[in-house]
């Protein structure tokens, strides 16, 4: 069923498990999403960035309704770093339940003027919305943040942005960051700074950057024929901890991204003669779905819904 983010992330952060909320770009990479979130019986976020509206456009976002007004699980259809109130519009024009303004970059006071825009029109069509207050590291999409430019989320000013927006849900930055390069070793996470924004905070809270990039993936990459460095993702325990003290939404996307390119990679390499676009697909649908099934169970969400 589609419904808002504030119908499947209330509940999460009262449950004190979270939802994982996957990036989409194609029809396998949503049927692999909503697939195995309703085998699962987990809730579950599907969220298209700019650069996905701008490939896919109406028709992805149709695909997404589609699988998730047919499915017997909640699904909440995602705008991912929405650049503007114009943006965040014509997502809702879309159809998409569920928003965010980002506009982290600017000063606190601009922040919040533009967040509260973006919620009253939202609200007023019954959709929930996501802000950011911080600045995460890493590249993702249009997204590129320097570390010299990131900083870590404020708990006061996180109180008075919620107080003076009225937004549904917060992305806090907490030491995630977005690709697949966020630090060497165990990236580090302040879940103190989690659980004081938590302790002060009723609403859900978002992780972004938060792919594990799995070291068995990554590996299936290289064997493939695939070129990356030392990747390095966020550690499952840290994201375990993160739910049991606010984090409600756990954005995904490199992973997703990896595990589809080593199922086209591996079934081309297997047989070099292919050319059925199902078996090349069909492959890169099933690699994400097992990294699907494992994130869920770290959130916890799954038999949730």
């Amino acid at each position: 069923m589609l419904v808002t983010g504030s119908d499947i992330l209330v509940p999460a952060r009262a449950g004190k498990y979270g939802v994982a909320s996957f990036n989409t770009n194609n029809m396998e990479i949503t049927q692999a999403i909503i697939h195995t979130a309703e085998r699962l019986r987990s809730p579950v976020l599907v969220q298209m960035s700019e650069g996905a509206i701008k490939y896919g456009g109406q028709d992805l976002a149709n695909i997404v309704k589609d699988l998730a007004s047919r499915a017997s699980v909640p699904v909440a259809l995602h705008l991912d770093h929405g650049s503007s109130y114009a943006s965040a519009l014509k997502a809702i024009r879309m159809g998409f339940t569920s928003v965010m303004i980002d506009a982290s970059h600017h000063a606190f006071d601009e922040n919040v003027a533009e967040t509260r825009k973006v919620v009253e029109a939202a609200h007023a069509m019954g959709v929930s919305v996501e802000a950011e207050l911080g600045r995460l590291g890493g590249i993702e999409e249009h997204i590129v943040v320097d570390e010299k430019d990131a900083f870590l989320t404020d708990p006061q000013e996180a109180v008075q942005f919620v107080e003076g927006t009225g937004v549904d849900y917060l992305a806090i930055a907490i030491g995630t960051s977005h690709g697949a390069y966020k630090g060497k070793g165990r990236p580090f996470i302040d879940q103190e700074r989690i659980q004081k924004i938590g302790g002060l905070l009723g609403i859900p809270l978002v992780a972004h950057g938060s792919s594990g990039v799995p070291a068995e993936i990554v590996q299936r990459f290289r064997d493939a024929g695939g070129e990356i460095g030392d990747a390095a993702g966020i550690a499952d325990e840290d994201l375990e901890l993160a739910c049991q003290h606010g984090i409600a939404k756990v954005n995904v996307d490199t992973d997703l991204r990896l595990a589809s390119t080593v199922g086209v990679r591996e079934a081309l390499k297997a047989n070099p003669k292919e050319f059925d676009p199902r078996k090349i697909f069909g492959a890169a649908r099933d690699v994400m779905t097992q990294v699907i099934e494992h994130k869920l169970r770290v959130l916890g969400s799954v038999g949730k819904a």
